[in-house]
């Protein structure tokens, strides 16, 4: 099968640090390579990748100093796309909704993964005026604001099984916190539960620019009122498979309808039990006393932080083996891709919640 893999341009294709979307990307594209397909990754110039790559720019826009503007990148990538449209069997975007006027004449050779929140309410009335699109959730909940939109599957994220090594021990003694600082994440619940539980607490983040006055109003004064918690900047791949393994447990303590958090299969790729509250995916990814425990609020997190020590971390590797591989993700994509080689989507869309049909969903 020829295949289109269309990239956000913000992070190279695997990112060198923070990025979850482009990182998924990229375990998607090699595990497609491997299978024996033809794919080609649209990305910037400094991604890596066994695929044949068109660079769109010539490094991640993150780092590229000169870039104010991302759209105008990612219009001129959407311009190369089109050149090469004809060339592939599937198209398969990652980059939210800009490229959906575009694609409207061949809406049934495309398909996109929607990684980010849907719970806003601008995003309503523009799926409605695309009903032809086909779009991946990557959890149920995720996809539950926009009923109305052209669902064909759910699709799980998944990872190398190579990528991060499993730890039996987990022997560093302290919690970890990975992901971005801000408000929505909540590491000040994670130092509170830190705090409270007596334990350290290191915390590898990211610090964006719309969050920067966060971090520096409440994040870094409570980390410096603290000195059981540790801030050691972002994490890199080389880096980030001792400090989740090292860790007693994965502090999750999001206030947001998380779409999926790939940090928590991350964590369970290296046998690290997770301790996360009770929003969007999370019922979907974790198995209660299995690879962690799902809670309700700091003080049932830090009676959690106790019972770490009941969790087989093989029995979260385990748990990680058979859900989350990059091999199962590619497998269910492409039982998306056949399906939509095989029917005339634009002519009948999948069945949707609005219409009174259930969701076909990927297991």
């Amino acid at each position: 099968m020829k295949i289109a893999q269309i990239a956000p341009l913000a992070e190279s294709v695997p990112p060198k640090l923070y990025g979850g979307t482009e990182r998924i990307v990229s375990y998607l594209t090699e595990e497609l390579v491997r299978q024996g397909h033809e794919v080609t990754l649209f990305a910037s110039g400094d991604s890596l990748t066994s695929a044949e790559l068109v660079p769109c720019t010539e490094k991640a826009l993150r780092f590229d100093p000169a870039v104010n503007d991302p759209i105008p990148y990612h219009l001129i990538m959407l311009e190369k796309v089109r050149q090469r449209a004809d060339e592939f069997d599937i198209l398969h975007f990652h980059i939210d909704l800009l490229h959906f006027p575009l694609v409207r004449p061949f809406a049934h050779r495309t398909v996109t993964t929607l990684h980010g929140r849907l719970d806003l309410p601008d995003l309503q009335p523009f799926y409605r005026a695309f009903p032809e699109i086909p779009v991946v959730s990557i959890s149920d909940d995720q996809r539950r604001p926009l009923p109305m939109a052209n669902w064909a599957a759910t699709v799980q994220h998944g990872l190398p099984l190579d990528i991060l090594p499993f730890n039996p021990h987990g022997q560093g003694g302290y919690l970890a916190f990975l992901g971005r600082v801000s408000p929505e994440k909540r590491p000040d619940r994670a130092i509170e539960i830190a705090v409270r539980s007596g334990m350290p607490l290191k915390i590898a983040a990211k610090v964006d620019k719309v969050d920067e006055d966060y971090w520096r109003d409440v994040i870094k004064p409570m980390i410096d009122r603290h000195p059981n918690v540790d801030y050691v900047g972002e994490v890199d791949e080389t880096t980030k498979a001792a400090f989740l393994g090292d860790a007693s447990a994965l502090l999750f303590p999001i206030d947001w309808p998380e779409p999926f958090g790939l940090v928590m299969i991350e964590a369970m790729a290296c046998g690290t039990p997770i301790i996360a509250f009770r929003c969007g995916s999370v019922p979907e990814v974790l198995e209660e006393g299995v690879s962690g425990y799902i809670v309700g609020s700091v003080e049932e997190a830090v009676g959690a932080v106790g019972r770490v020590g009941a969790i087989s971390r093989a029995g979260v590797r385990r748990a990680f083996e058979e859900r989350f591989s990059a091999s199962r993700m590619a497998r269910d994509y492409l039982d998306v891709y056949d399906s939509l080689m095989h029917h005339r989507m634009h002519m009948i869309p999948f069945p949707t919640e609005a219409a009174g049909a259930g969701v076909q969903t990927v297991a």
